[in-house]
C-alpha cells in the first residue's frame, strides 16, 4: 500500500466524497484538453499529443503520487523546454522529433523513478526560489514572444528572444485582420470569465466559443488558420532506438527538465497540501511524478509536472482524493475516443490566447517586488538569471540558474558570520561582542564562534578569521577556544587547516582548544580513524565554554596571575575577571595570518 499511496487513500473511502471528486474531475477535465492541446504547440508536436500528455499521466499520478489534489499534465516551461532540446537534433523531421520526444519523456520518467528510489527528494530545494522565479519568467516571456505571431497571424522566421521580438515589432503591418480580432476577442474574453467567473472552465469556453465563431462566419475561408484533422483513438505502444551519441544528449536534456519541473510541482504539491491540512512526501513525489511521465512516454506524449491551474482548480471545486484525477483522465478520453471531430476548427489564435495566459502565470511580479524590498543581492541574481535565459536560451538557461544556485551557496557558505564571545551583564551564556558593546571578555581567553560548516572552501578563511581575532584584542592572547557547536559537517581539508592553525599558534605561544564539539562530525570519517583522533584530541577538548574558561583560569593560578575576585566567587560570575574591554573582529578577513602573528608576538614581548 505504501507504495501505491492512491490505493491506500481509496481502501478508506468515503461515499461522502464522491460527488466533489466527481465534479472537480470534470472541472479539470474541461480545463486541462484545451490546455493540454494548446501546449502542444510550444512542445512542437500535434494536437493530439498534447491530449495523450494531458490524459494518460493523470492515472498513473492518482495511484503513485502522495497528494490527494495535485494534477499532473503539460506546463508551458516543459513543453518550452523539450522544443529547444529536440528541434535541433532532429533536423526538421516529424518522425525523428516523434521518436526523441518519445525517448526524452521515458527517460525523464526512468531519471524520477531513480532519484526516488534514491530518495534525493532534496533536489526540489536545489534550486533557491529566487533563481527559480527568474528562470520561470525567463520562460514566460519567451513563451509570450513566441506566441505573439499566432495571435496576429503571421508566420515567425526567428527564434531567439531578442530576434523574435524585434521582427514582432517590425511586422505589425503585416498582421492578418480576422486573426487578430478573433484572437485578441478570445483573450480579452478568456481574461473575463477568469476575473468574474473564476469557477467556470474559462479555456473550454473560449475553445468552444472560437469553434462557432469560426463556423458560423467562415473565418476558416477569409484566412484565419486553424488546428485541421485531429485524429482520435488509443495511442500506439513503441519503444525508441537512439544510437549512443543522441542518447547522452536526452539524457542531459531529460536531467535539466526532470530538476526544473520537480522543482516547480512539487512546491504545487506542497503548497496545496498544506492549504488542506496534510503532508506530502517528496520522494514520493519523485516515483509519482516518474510514472507520471512513464505513462506519458508510452503513450507518445511529452514530459509532464503538477499542474498549479488545474490543481487549483481541483481545490477550488473541492476535490478529496486522487480519484478527481481519475475523473478528469477518464472524461478526456471519451473525448479522446469519440469526439475529436469538432476539435478540427480550433482557431490557432485561439489557442495562442490560452497560451499567453498561462505563461503570464508563469510570470511573478509579485515575487519580484518581495525580492526588490527584502533583498537585493537576490533581486539581482533573479534577474540575471532572467536575462541569462533570454540570452543563451532555455537549456543553457537550467545550466545557469543552477550554477547560481551553486554560487549563491557558495557565497553564503564560503564567508560565514563568526563572533567573538563575550559576557553581558544581566544575560545569561556568552553572547557576540559585535551584537553588545558592553559585553566583556577575559584578558589572554579568546572565546571564537564560526558559524558554519568547516569544509575545503571555507577552511582558510576560519583560520585567517581567527589570526584577525587574535590581532584585534588589547591583551596577547595566550588561549584560543573555538565554540564547535556551530559546526556539523567537516572534511579532511577542514581537519588538516585547524590542524595547521593549532601548530601556527602554537609557535607564537597560543594554544587552542575547542568546545561543544559534536560527536556527529566523526561520521565523515573512518572510524578507526576517529576513535584515534578521539583519543589524541581528547586534551584539546571542552564539554562546554564554562570548563574551558574554568580551565583556562586555573591556568592563569598556576602563573600566578589570579584574575578572578577574592572571596571563592565563581569566576564565571565574577566581574573582576570579565574586564577586558571589547575589541569586535573586523567585517573583513583582516590582516594576513604572518601578519596577525608577527603583531601577536610584538604584544607578547611588550607584555
Amino acid at each position: 500500500m505504501t507504495l501505491l499511496p492512491g490505493l491506500a487513500v481509496l481502501a478508506g473511502y468515503r461515499r461522502a466524497w464522491l460527488r466533489y471528486d466527481i465534479a472537480a474531475g470534470l472541472s479539470v477535465a474541461a480545463i486541462a484538453l484545451p490546455v493540454g492541446i494548446a501546449y502542444a504547440s510550444l512542445a512542437g508536436v500535434p494536437p493530439v499529443v498534447g491530449m495523450y500528455s494531458a490524459i494518460f499521466p493523470l492515472f498513473a499520478y492518482a495511484l503513485f503520487g502522495s497528494s490527494r489534489q495535485l494534477m499532473t499534465g503539460p506546463d508551458a516551461a516543459t513543453c518550452i523546454m523539450v522544443a529547444a532540446s529536440l528541434a535541433p537534433l532532429a533536423g526538421g523531421d516529424p518522425g525523428t522529433y516523434a521518436t526523441l520526444l518519445l525517448a526524452l519523456t521515458l527517460t525523464t520518467g526512468v531519471l524520477y523513478l531513480l532519484a526516488g528510489a534514491g530518495r534525493l527528494g532534496f533536489i526540489a530545494n536545489f534550486l533557491s526560489q529566487p533563481i527559480l522565479t527568474g528562470y520561470l519568467n525567463g520562460i514566460a516571456l519567451i513563451i509570450i514572444v513566441g506566441q505573439l505571431p499566432k495571435l496576429l497571424g503571421f508566420e515567425s522566421g526567428k527564434e531567439e528572444f531578442f530576434a523574435q521580438l524585434i521582427e514582432v515589432v517590425e511586422r505589425l503591418g503585416d498582421s492578418h485582420g480576422p486573426t487578430v480580432a478573433l484572437g485578441l476577442s478570445m483573450l480579452v474574453l478568456l481574461l473575463l470569465v477568469m476575473r468574474f467567473l473564476p469557477r467556470l472552465p474559462a479555456a473550454l469556453l473560449v475553445v468552444v466559443v472560437s469553434i462557432l465563431l469560426v463556423s458560423l462566419l467562415g473565418l476558416q475561408q477569409q484566412g484565419v488558420a486553424v488546428l485541421g484533422s485531429v485524429p482520435g483513438g488509443m495511442p500506439s505502444l513503441a519503444m525508441p532506438t537512439l544510437g549512443e551519441g543522441v542518447f547522452k544528449e536526452i539524457l542531459g536534456a531529460a536531467a535539466g527538465i526532470m530538476l526544473v519541473s520537480f522543482t516547480s510541482g512539487v512546491l504545487t504539491s506542497k503548497s496545496f497540501a498544506r492549504r488542506a491540512g496534510y503532508e506530502v512526501d517528496a520522494n514520493r513525489e519523485l516515483v509519482g511524478f516518474g510514472a507520471a511521465n512513464i505513462a506519458s512516454g508510452l503513450a507518445h506524449g511529452f514530459p509532464v509536472t503538477g499542474a498549479d491551474s488545474r490543481t487549483a482548480i481541483n481545490a477550488v471545486m473541492g476535490g478529496r482524493t486522487q480519484l478527481a484525477g481519475v475523473v478528469a483522465g477518464s472524461a478526456m478520453l471519451l473525448v479522446l475516443l469519440f469526439f475529436t471531430g469538432p476539435l478540427g476548427n480550433v482557431p490557432i489564435t485561439a489557442l495562442a490566447a490560452v497560451v499567453l495566459v498561462g505563461a503570464s502565470g508563469l510570470f511573478d511580479v509579485a515575487d519580484l517586488r518581495e525580492l526588490f524590498h527584502w533583498s537585493t543581492r537576490e533581486f539581482l541574481l533573479s534577474l540575471a538569471t532572467t536575462i541569462g535565459v533570454l540570452s543563451l536560451g532555455v537549456l543553457p538557461g537550467v545550466l545557469l540558474a543552477v550554477a547560481l544556485s551553486l554560487i549563491w551557496l557558495l557565497m553564503v557558505t564560503s564567508r560565514p558570520h563568526d563572533a567573538i564571545l563575550g559576557r553581558v551583564h544581566g544575560l545569561k551564556g556568552f553572547h557576540d561582542v559585535a551584537d553588545h558593546p558592553k559585553a566583556k571578555t577575559i584578558p589572554g581567553l579568546l572565546l571564537y564562534r564560526f558559524d558554519s560548516n568547516v569544509v575545503f572552501y571555507n577552511a582558510d578563511y576560519l583560520k585567517s578569521r581567527v589570526w584577525a581575532a587574535v590581532a584585534a584584542q588589547h591583551s596577547p592572547v595566550e588561549w584560543v577556544v573555538i565554540d564547535a557547536s556551530s559546526i556539523n559537517v567537516i572534511d579532511v581539508s577542514g581537519l588538516r587547516t585547524l590542524d595547521e592553525l593549532r601548530q601556527e599558534l602554537a609557535e607564537q605561544g597560543v594554544c587552542l582548544y575547542f568546545a561543544r564539539v559534536k560527536r556527529n562530525l566523526e561520521k565523515f570519517f573512518n572510524p578507526r580513524f576517529a576513535r584515534e583522533r578521539r583519543k589524541a584530541a581528547k586534551q584539546y577538548r571542552f564539554q562546554t565554554l564554562k570548563s574551558a574558561i574554568h580551565a583556562y583560569l586555573k591556568y592563569e593560578k598556576k602563573k600566578g596571575r589570579q584574575l578572578a575576585g577574592e572571596g571563592g566567587a565563581d569566576p564565571l560570575e565574577d566581574a573582576a575577571a570579565w574586564q577586558e574591554p571589547v575589541r569586535p573582529l573586523p567585517e573583513t578577513a583582516g590582516p594576513s595570518p604572518q601578519a596577525a602573528r608577527n603583531e601577536s608576538a610584538r604584544g607578547r614581548s611588550e607584555r
